[in-house]
């Protein structure tokens, strides 16, 4: 074997490697993504806590509840109340209904984020409906609570000091395998037929 043989060898193999790497990465990158949202409150997606604050501070926040639907999913879907004054450190629930209005078995998930931003990194949920599927019959109506609290490290945000209203707003999808599926414009307009 030549070392000019050797040496193209040595660059198909690097090559190769890297373009390998390359397709991994790729497919690591969306749960790489979702996991670092999720610990940094990134791009308004909420902290997830498993116990309370271990503080409640007299500071108030108005917190608003959004609720939406895609129109291929023929579901009803709404917050028990669309605002609370939540006292920043206090575990609070809200129940949202969720009714298929449609006539045949609807499967859906919930998406969500936290809006202004910033303040995901502060809004802290211990209990949620989001990411789970549900099937519906029709008819059929479900309660679901959200648990929060709004984490009493806000304080230490000067960005945030002035802020004085959170949105949570949420999305229902139609599913599949545990994953929200896009509406075409032909299943909109079927939706409202």
């Amino acid at each position: 074997m030549t070392a000019a043989s050797a040496k193209n060898r040595r660059i198909v193999l690097i090559c190769s490697t890297v373009a390998l790497g390359m397709t991994g990465l790729s497919f690591a990158a969306v749960p790489l993504y979702d996991m670092f949202c999720r610990a940094t409150g990134f791009g308004g997606t909420p902290l997830v806590g498993t116990t309370g604050a271990s503080r409640v501070i007299d500071r108030t926040i108005a917190v608003r509840f959004d609720a939406n639907v895609s129109p291929a999913l023929g579901w009803r879907f709404e917050a028990e109340r669309t605002e609370i004054t939540a006292r920043i450190g206090e575990t609070q629930t809200v129940f949202y209904k969720i009714t298929n209005t449609s006539s045949r078995p609807v499967t859906g998930i919930a998406t969500y984020n936290v809006q202004p931003s910033q303040a995901a990194a502060h809004f802290v949920k211990i209990q949620c409906f989001c990411f789970t599927e549900n099937t519906l019959q029709p008819g059929e109506s479900i309660e679901a609570p959200v648990v929060f609290y709004i984490d009493p490290e806000i304080e230490g945000n000067r960005e945030l000091a002035s802020l004085k209203s959170i949105t949570l707003s949420y999305t229902y999808f139609p599913s599949k395998s545990g994953q929200p599926v896009a509406e075409s414009k032909g299943d909109a307009a079927k939706s409202s037929l």
